[in-house]
């Protein structure tokens, strides 16, 4: 569901897809490089994109840092009103793509799985919208983002190509706005999802 780390074009790729640029060349990203501890200090935007370590997981760093948001969620909840929260995502999305954008280039990957920033953002989103909601509800929320976020059915698969780089390809700020843009995407459909639920429920 990540990029590929190589520079060779993946199994499936579009027939018009632009090659890998040899490596050094102008416009060509640079080596993959692995996150890590050392990596997330070397820079301030590091912290944000690796959702302050949750993202340096060993498995499922998407799991990891959706669940870092819920808690997150959980301690900011008490002292932010509607307003705060709208204030608060609203900064959290201008400097995620900031941040993702500079973490994937200095990783020389487009969409890393250690940047987790966009699974943080999106469910504060979904857990802003939901709430005030029981933990079961709220759990439930994050079972159907996890799905929509990581099987990326539809709409969610949609967003997740729209802005990706051609391997081999320098990173920008349209590859920063599409690591967000997905998980804004999975989230919307949870939205949906649950909406649907109490809708049908209620009827």
């Amino acid at each position: 569901m990540r990029d590929s780390d190589t520079a060779a074009s993946p199994p499936g790729a579009s027939p018009g897809a632009a090659p890998p640029l040899p490596a050094g060349s102008p416009g060509a990203a640079p080596p993959p490089r692995r996150a890590d501890f050392a990596f997330m200090r070397s820079h301030p935007a590091h912290w944000l994109a690796l959702g302050f370590g949750s993202g340096l997981a060993p498995r499922a760093p998407g799991t990891v840092g959706t669940l870092w948001a819920w808690v997150a969620f959980i301690a900011l909840d008490a002292w932010l009103d509607a307003a705060g929260w709208a204030a608060l995502i609203g900064l959290s999305l201008a400097a995620g793509v900031w941040a993702c954008t500079r973490t994937a280039q200095h990783l020389g990957v487009a969409d890393p799985g250690a940047i987790v920033w966009d699974e943080v953002v999106a469910f504060w989103m979904v857990l802003w919208l939901l709430t005030p909601a029981p933990l079961w509800a709220q759990g439930a929320a994050f079972v159907l983002f996890r799905y929509f976020d990581a099987a990326k059915p539809g709409p969610v698969r949609w967003a997740d190509r729209l802005f990706k780089a051609a391997p081999g390809r320098a990173i920008g700020w349209r590859q920063g706005w599409g690591i967000l843009l997905d998980d804004l995407v999975a989230a919307a459909c949870t939205l949906l999802f649950i909406a649907l639920w109490i809708r049908l429920w209620n009827s």
